[in-house]
């Protein structure tokens, strides 16, 4: 039997009753949704009693721990990639959602820095070119932003010009970089520039060229949890989760 509660998402989650099963789940996450996952793990885990271990790592990084077997019971990727793991049998088709979608921003240093001018591609150019340093995601690292930098340089031709100054972080927040004074820009998605104190946010790439994540949950198929895998993707899906993510510089399109 089982108790059901008042819900975040419009549809209702449940606690096991005395004596059933809680389960434990576990998520992998890209580094750019793990702030939203973290922050509604205790309200699911509350509500539930259901258990959740996360993991977190770049969209390629996680593709390739799949791949090599890691289990989980959620992942949260791209699109494409989420669509690799449909035809490779490793997520159920029937449960993948998108979750929200996140653009490329601009940071300084908090401290005295001045702002630069970002409004139109050749002002974000100039900046650019200006910089004494420009930290940014590895493209190596599979992360989304820095494959998508390391390509715009490339086609406007001054990537030569950008590789002898550009810091790059493999994996966790480019602001971070920015704080400890490695880089006077940081080019990121805006979710993983909000949370860092220590720098702010110029604002997001000019439109013509500004470059939409879409990240997209699915629930494992060889899932031993799939109620518990399935409700916590609910929970992603609903309107508590879509204020946070506003909150945190997403945009959601999930179902709520």
């Amino acid at each position: 039997m089982r108790v059901l509660l008042s819900t975040l998402t419009g549809v209702a989650l449940c606690v096991c009753a005395a004596g059933a099963r809680a389960d434990d789940i576990k998520v992998l996450t890209t580094g750019a949704f793990r702030q939203v996952v973290v922050a509604m793990v205790p309200v699911f885990e509350q509500r539930t009693g259901h258990k959740v271990t996360v993991e977190n790592d770049t969209a390629g990084g996680l593709a390739k721990k799949i791949d090599a077997g890691a289990a989980f019971d959620v992942v949260v990727l791209t699109p494409s990639l989420i669509k690799d793991l449909v035809a490779k049998d490793k997520v159920a088709p029937n449960s993948v959602a998108n979750l929200a979608r996140v653009g490329v921003g601009v940071m300084v240093p908090m401290a005295g820095a001045p702002m630069p001018a970002i409004g139109t591609v050749e002002e974000f150019k100039k900046t650019l070119l200006d910089a004494r340093n420009v930290a940014y995601i590895d493209p190596a690292s599979g992360g989304s932003s820095g494959i998508y930098l390391a390509q715009l340089f490339k086609e406007w031709g001054i990537a030569d010009q950008i590789a002898p100054k550009a810091v790059l972080v493999y994996g966790g927040y480019v602001a971070d970089r920015l704080v400890k004074g490695d880089a006077t820009l940081g080019i990121h998605q805006i979710s993983e520039i909000v949370p860092v104190k220590g720098v702010t946010l110029v604002g997001p790439l000019p439109a013509s060229i500004q470059n939409y994540t879409t990240y997209t949950g699915a629930a494992a198929k060889s899932s031993q949890h799939a109620g518990a895998a399935q409700a916590f993707l609910d929970l992603l899906t609903g309107p508590e989760t879509a204020m946070l993510m506003k909150e945190k510089g997403m945009e959601s399109v999930g179902k709520h």
